[in-house]
């Protein structure tokens, strides 16, 4: 299973993120989500710029909303 890890503090364009990556991988049971939104923890990341978007603890985007069909890419 993978962790699809979403970066941000819960602005707007987080919460869109979000969205689209349930979405994204709706019904298919070998992802899991996880919201980060504790700042310690983003930046133990070295993410700078939010929303971001990991997976299995590795940032694949940084600073923009992605589509569903980005993320499905990118996972």
């Amino acid at each position: 299973m993978k962790t699809i890890q979403i970066l941000g503090t819960g602005c707007p364009k987080c919460k869109k993120l979000y969205e689209n990556v349930e979405t994204a991988i709706a019904g298919n049971p070998d992802y899991k989500i996880e919201k980060i939104t504790d700042i310690m923890k983003i930046m133990k990341f070295d993410v700078i710029v939010t929303p971001a978007l990991a997976v299995d603890g590795k940032v694949v985007a940084s600073g923009k909303v992605l589509s569903p069909d980005e993320v499905k890419e990118l996972i």
